[in-house]
């Protein structure tokens, strides 16, 4: 039953493409806020605590409504769990849509509209974006196959991982992203707030041990829709710039893996807009090769009947 409301689920969010915009959850940040406010406050607390808590209210909505799904048993041959896994997953994925911030990117390199071009790349890199051309056309190829985990893959991964209470880990999961999103904000915005740079060490924590695994299955994935040879190689490669954060480690590897799967290369006479917007769509279209795969994989076990 989770993986069939998976894929319906699936199909249904490339159909609701208008629907998006109700999924950035702009009305949780005041929560947040307060949570963060909290942690604030007790400085001799480990900041993990509050942001824990935190994940634990924001999703125990959702858990709720589970329980008395359950308790319905096989009511109604189980429709109402499965509309239920179906609203749950379209708000958990994303919160917008990767293939849209890639399409924004590349109509504002073409037009040349350097302030626009700003904006959609911060939309994909989620931090300061590089002046130097050459560099951002590199972070953002790096930005593409990190979102892609996050938006997405790892998603689907919890949703399928948990079986009956796979929504339930999609969301959680996707509750994580919300509370580091916010703590990236804050910590931007923080001047003197000694306790922002430990809440924002704190979420990244959290949501980087739930991406642990699905980032090494994506990278994995990488290697089966681009370039073998060159995802194996940058996996190899020297660990000096990795860290000991889950989440900066699980980013590094997915941008240096997914970059080597392009494999791509400069091209005679290529401008920087062209090759910023052949960089763009390469990624693109395997992060789209690599989905068909995923989903290739859930429909199979779906007809074998590996669903729960």
């Amino acid at each position: 039953m989770t993986l069939i409301a998976l894929l319906i689920g699936l199909i249904v969010e490339r159909l609701a493409t208008q629907l998006f915009h109700l999924r950035e959850f702009r009305w949780l940040d005041r929560l947040i806020d307060a949570g963060f406010r909290q942690a604030g406050r007790f400085a001799n607390w480990p900041a993990l605590i509050p942001v824990a808590l935190l994940t634990v209210l924001l999703g125990l909505p959702v858990f709720l409504v589970f329980l008395l799904i359950f308790g319905l048993g096989d009511a109604l041959f189980g429709f109402p769990y499965m509309i239920l896994a179906i609203i749950v997953l379209f708000f958990s994925l994303g919160p917008k849509d990767i293939g849209e911030d890639i399409d924004e990117y590349c109509r504002a390199a073409e037009a040349d509209d350097e302030e626009h071009i700003i904006r959609s790349a911060k939309a994909l890199i989620e931090k300061d974006v590089p002046t130097d051309s050459g560099v951002r056309v590199a972070k953002v190829e790096e930005a593409v196959c990190i979102q892609a985990n996050n938006r997405l893959f790892a998603v689907i991964f919890w949703f399928v991982l948990l079986g009956p209470w796979g929504p339930l880990g999609a969301w959680s999961y996707r509750v994580t992203d919300l509370i580091r999103r916010r703590a990236v904000f804050k910590a931007s915005r923080a001047g003197d707030d000694s306790a922002a740079p430990r809440v924002l060490d704190a979420a990244t924590r959290v949501h980087g041990w739930l991406a642990w695994i699905p980032a090494r299955l994506t990278a994995i994935g990488y290697a089966m829709a681009g370039s073998f040879d060159g995802a194996l190689s940058a996996w190899r490669s020297p660990a000096d710039d990795r860290s000991e954060h889950h989440g900066d480690s699980s980013e590094q590897l997915l941008a240096r893996v997914g970059v080597g799967a392009l494999a791509l290369h400069d091209l005679e006479n290529e401008s920087d807009v062209q090759r910023a917007v052949r960089g763009a769509l390469a990624a693109k279209g395997m992060v789209y090769r690599l989905f068909f795969i995923w989903a290739a994989v859930i429909a199979a076990m779906t007809l074998y009947g590996w669903s729960v």
